[in-house]
């Protein structure tokens, strides 16, 4: 195999030995793809994979292999480390080692002849993981493209697919993230806690309250109110002081089947005398020079705490993924709307209260999403009523109101 030799637990891994024996294992471990041949029968023609890339980051990543032939596979989860096994038809690895080298959630990707008549790829994750995609599709030029998307997933979900799976047929992908959920009466709210962990954001002028510790506290207060109204639920992307990318909190957004994802900040400017209030949603063109600066701080975070994005989060680019851009962004400017009427006149707000930039945190596709400035830490006024718990009570209940609003006006339209 590629890069060294994969086995499996249990009985995968007694198959695996009884398959090509002890000695063609060490070979493979020295990194050779080793075609064999018997005495036998002519074995068929191996496929061959002539190209491979791999996209993503530590909360999904995609993994492509191109195909001159369709190619049947399996898939398997094996645990202690944590891996994916993809099984294929005798296949030649026509590609450079380097276009499937390991990346996102994978700490290491091999690829090997297993026999005459099977080939073996195994994912090694940093993590637990789950396929939500593993299909293969047609190219426009007769050629197939194996399909790969794995996203990240609990312990306890990683234990289950290795426990109720059966090696004996291939193990099924998890329903697509952009999958419609099956619908039921309860509207599910992601509130995000800005921040967190080794990211500590901005830094209050007086107090010197990181920002991590003001949004946790706003989160926890508004999950909870929203948990008291009926037909709502919600849920914390983080409940205590712990780093998560930005890609991770949208992916936990969309795994809790999110009908809405509010990000909330309390972020730092050079102008000490704004103050109040801001709503933002996504856009590739910012507002104005305020909210593109904004966007880029924030978007910083991954790297502060070490997060290097090698690239984009995977996507399915069609025009279907396009449509619902468009429509979760007309729900997401009605989301934006409805705070900022909310807030009018009984919380402080700046002018044009409602902007937009490219925030990475909103990019959901499928889930309307706004980024919430409940104030800024380098204004003393606003530090103040940050900090102050009877105006964060009275923030929450703006917000849960704009948030019920928004909720029967969409159940009201067949949302």
């Amino acid at each position: 195999m590629k890069a060294g030799a994969a086995t499996a637990d249990g009985g995968g891994r007694r198959r695996f030995f009884t398959r090509i024996g002890c000695a063609l294992f060490l070979l493979v471990g020295f990194g050779a793809t080793l075609p064999l041949s018997s005495a036998g029968a002519a074995p068929q023609p191996p496929l061959l994979a002539f190209s491979a890339r791999v996209a993503g980051d530590e909360a999904r990543t995609r993994i492509v292999i191109d195909f001159e032939k369709k190619p049947e596979f399996s898939v398997h989860y094996v645990a202690a480390p944590e891996r994916v096994i993809v099984d294929l038809p005798a296949t030649a690895f026509g590609f450079p080692a380097e276009d499937l080298s390991a990346r996102g959630l994978f700490k290491d990707i091999r690829y090997g002849t297993m026999g005459e008549s099977s080939a073996r790829i195994v994912l090694t994750a940093k993590r637990p993981v789950k396929l939500s995609i593993a299909e293969v599709q047609s190219n426009d030029n007769g050629s197939y493209r194996l399909v790969l998307d794995a996203e990240m997933a609990s312990k306890e979900v990683f234990a289950d697919l290795v426990k109720t799976q059966n090696w004996a047929t291939s193990a099924a992908a998890t329903p697509d993230p952009l999958a419609m959920a099956e619908k039921d009466n309860v509207f599910t709210v992601a509130v995000d806690a800005g921040h967190g962990g080794i990211d500590a954001g901005a830094t209050g002028a007086g107090t010197k309250t990181p920002e991590k510790t003001i949004t946790l506290a706003f989160a926890k207060t508004l999950a909870e109110r929203l948990n008291k109204v009926e037909g709502i639920k919600a849920f914390l992307t983080r409940d205590d002081d712990t780093f998560l990318s930005l890609s991770e909190r949208v992916t936990l957004a969309r795994q809790g089947h999110a009908d809405l994802f509010v990000s909330l900040h309390a972020d730092t400017l050079g102008q000490k005398d704004i103050r109040g209030a801001t709503v933002y949603t996504l856009s590739d063109k910012a507002s104005d020079r305020m909210a593109e600066n904004l966007a880029t701080r924030e978007n910083l975070s991954d790297e502060l705490a070490g997060y290097t994005l090698q690239s984009g989060p995977p996507e399915v680019a069609d025009i279907l993924l396009d449509l619902t851009r468009r429509e979760t962004q007309a729900f997401s400017i009605a989301l934006a709307s409805n705070v900022v009427e909310s807030f009018e006149g009984q919380i402080g707000l700046i002018n044009n209260p409602h902007r937009y930039a490219g925030f990475q945190v909103l990019r959901a596709p499928d889930i309307p999403s706004v980024l919430l400035e409940l104030g800024f830490l380098s204004n003393a006024e606003d530090e103040k009523l940050l900090l102050d718990e009877s105006w964060r009570s009275k923030v929450i209940d703006r917000m849960v109101d704009a948030i019920r609003r928004y909720r029967d006006r969409a159940m009201a339209n067949g949302g």
